[in-house]
């Protein structure tokens, strides 16, 4: 596939729809897992999954950022507003997100200072036209990740003192480790993201050697997602389990090393909760000694308080890819996207919030 054109060609698809069932044929069960929310929402709304044979299952792992940020970060970010009087700036899909007791929403609607912003330097732009203090969401994977180092870096380096950075970066080969060694979800391939893995490139998953797991990197095109479930296919077929890059327009094998070098310079590794999930080692982010003047936890005395579920809401679970949203007891009764209970229904790339959209009739 070298022309734009050809990633949305029928009979491209329909020739590798018979590549898959083909394969398929040989193999048992086969259970693969996409770690990211593009890939969720994008499987739900091109059907993908009615086109597949019955023993190939596509399920939605811990791919989606503004799920798996504990309740008591949100909480926490409430209390920057509420105690310290400051301006918080997140992007636009955490504001609805229910902490354990409210969310960055009703905070607003209470008189807190939220504002929606679509980059991380705008938070030291701000800060700089300011009296007040402000404190910047830095929320997601390694995607989000250089843009909030390079605002740290930005205001270090124009001595800003009113700008901080409330962190909940979470990095993806290491909870791609808990996942493997989980017997029960029985993961038979990774369908790996094709944003991130722009950013850290082939070489950050080595760590799948460890447990015979195969696993693609794909885009987000119809006959990409297709290409990164024949190539597991044929992985899993051969018994040559490597991780492949079925997205070389994109990904390079050391993906982006300035961006690399920014995260490293700025941010060291940490253990941090997922929610629904509890904590991984190593598999978050924290600012570096170097800039603690500008990491809003320590500014600010701040801890992070146990994360709670809202009760019967099975959001952890479905982010374990245990269960399906359907099985939630909440789904589409009292979890909504007009009304939503848990955080996999709210955000826009949500396995509930797919599954809700495209999938549920």
């Amino acid at each position: 596939m070298t022309d734009l054109l050809e990633f949305n060609d029928p009979q491209l698809a329909s020739k590798l729809i018979t590549v898959i069932r083909n394969k398929a044929r040989s193999l048992d069960r086969v259970r693969i897992m996409e770690v990211c929310g593009t890939h969720t929402m994008e499987i739900g709304r091109l059907g993908l999954r009615s086109l597949l044979p019955e023993n190939v299952q596509l399920i939605s792992g811990p791919g989606c950022p503004v799920c798996v940020t504990p309740g008591s970060y949100i909480d926490t970010a409430v209390a920057c507003a509420r105690d310290h009087k400051a301006t918080l700036l997140t992007y636009g899909d955490m504001v609805r997100v229910p902490g354990n007791a409210t969310s960055l929403e009703k905070a607003r609607a209470e008189g807190a200072d939220v504002q929606v912003v679509t980059s991380a330097l705008q938070a030291v732009e701000t800060a700089r036209n300011s009296k007040n203090e402000v404190v910047f969401l830095a929320v997601g994977f390694e995607t989000t990740t250089p843009p909030t180092a390079a605002a740290v870096l930005a205001a270090h380096q124009k001595n800003i003192p009113n700008v901080s950075f409330l962190v909940s970066h979470r990095v993806i080969p290491p909870a791609l480790r808990v996942l493997a060694e989980d017997k029960e979800l029985a993961i038979s391939a990774f369908m790996l993201p094709g944003h991130v893995s722009a950013i850290i490139g082939e070489v950050a998953y080595k760590v799948l050697g460890d447990y015979r797991v195969p696993g693609v990197i794909t885009g987000f095109e119809p006959l990409d997602i297709m290409l990164g479930i024949s190539e597991a296919l044929d992985m899993l077929q051969s018994d040559t389990p490597e991780v492949r890059n079925a997205y070389p327009r994109v990904v390079k094998k050391e993906g982006n090393p300035a961006a690399r070098a920014m995260i490293d310079k700025v941010f060291k590794a940490d253990d941090i909760e997922w929610r629904g999930i509890g904590v991984l080692p190593a598999t978050g982010l924290a600012i570096r000694d170097e800039y603690a003047g500008f990491d809003a936890m320590a500014k600010f005395g701040l801890t992070l308080g146990e994360s709670t579920m809202p009760e019967g809401c099975a959001c952890g679970e479905v982010l374990k890819g245990k269960v399906g949203p359907g099985e939630c007891p909440l789904f589409a009764t009292t979890c909504t996207p007009e009304n939503p209970v848990g955080p996999c229904m709210v955000s826009s790339e949500g396995s509930c919030a797919a599954y809700y959209k495209y999938e549920r009739r």
